[in-house]
């Protein structure tokens, strides 16, 4: 695997190259606009809209779905991969954004459980990538007050990766800012397929009698059974590259998040891109299934 992807990063140097420094002007000026429009970071103080009194702006929960790697790739003649490596340099952006506006939680989905279906080639570079991401972001994310934690079946993925985000988790532990967690093998179904199975087996043990709850008991056992049952719900939801749909992400913890999303692929999403996003959260009604005081 590791031949294929050095072949696949040697092959995609000259591609990148050449591609970046023939951006159209048309391209450059076209994203300059678009940048142009982007809220003050003094905005970002005025009070949101809520169902009950007026929130801050800022949401306790940001979760998003960095999609568009590839496609950004492929659309300048590059390998996918490039897409990926240039995400990082996003990651980045938006975490230190994140942590300065004062987000209690960022959650990224970084890789799911039907990314394995990809090419052996592509999924080898992302474990290097991700790898790479954390031992080189450690000195950022302590800087920072940063906190990373992970949600998903971290036991399937390759062991170096399992070491290098448990070191750099256990670096992070007392951090005290924005809290970062990387979704990684994960899949929203097969999180509550297996807090079902959990819940059934205390049942069967005599840990829990599922007959004495009533419907609130009985949702708070289930939630107690996820992978990260003190995540918060999330309140916004960030999708990349147009696409709009949920693609089996924190499907229990979306219940109430509001969705924006953005044509901006990934690789090019930046601060300015997350401020729009919040902006959008801020102009949002949320009523939570009740009335709306007038």
């Amino acid at each position: 695997m590791r031949d294929a992807e050095a072949a696949a990063s040697r092959s995609a140097d000259a591609a990148s190259r050449a591609s970046e420094a023939g951006q159209r002007p048309a391209d450059r000026a076209a994203e300059q606009a678009a940048r142009a429009t982007s809220p003050k970071a003094a905005d970002l103080t005025q009070p949101a809209a809520t169902g009950a009194a007026p929130g801050p702006v800022v949401p306790r929960h940001v979760a998003i779905i960095m999609d568009g790697n590839g496609r950004w790739a492929q659309a300048r003649g590059l390998a996918r991969i490039r897409g990926h490596e240039h995400g990082i340099e996003s990651v980045r952006a938006v975490t230190r954004r994140a942590a300065a506006l004062g987000v209690g939680q960022l959650t990224l989905f970084a890789f799911s459980t039907e990314n394995w279906k990809r090419p052996k080639s592509e999924i080898a570079f992302l474990m290097h990538l991700l790898r790479k991401f954390l031992v080189d972001e450690r000195k950022e994310l302590m800087e920072n007050d940063i906190r990373l934690r992970s949600v998903g079946r971290i036991e399937g993925l390759p062991k170096d990766v399992q070491r290098a985000l448990a070191r750099t988790q256990e670096m992070t532990a007392e951090n005290r800012g924005t809290t970062l967690c990387l979704a990684l093998n994960y899949g929203a179904r097969l999180e509550l397929a297996d807090a079902a199975k959990r819940l059934a087996e205390d049942a069967a043990a005599g840990r829990i009698d599922l007959a004495a709850l009533d419907d609130t008991g009985l949702e708070a056992a289930l939630g107690a059974r996820l992978y990260q049952p003190e995540m918060p719900d999330v309140d916004l939801l960030v999708r990349t590259a147009g696409e709009q749909r949920l693609s089996n992400f924190l499907l229990w913890q979306m219940s109430y998040g509001e969705l924006h999303v953005t044509d901006v692929a990934w690789p090019e999403f930046r601060e300015d891109d997350f401020d729009r996003a919040l902006q959008d959260y801020a102009t949002r009604t949320r009523s939570f299934g009740g009335l709306l005081q007038r």
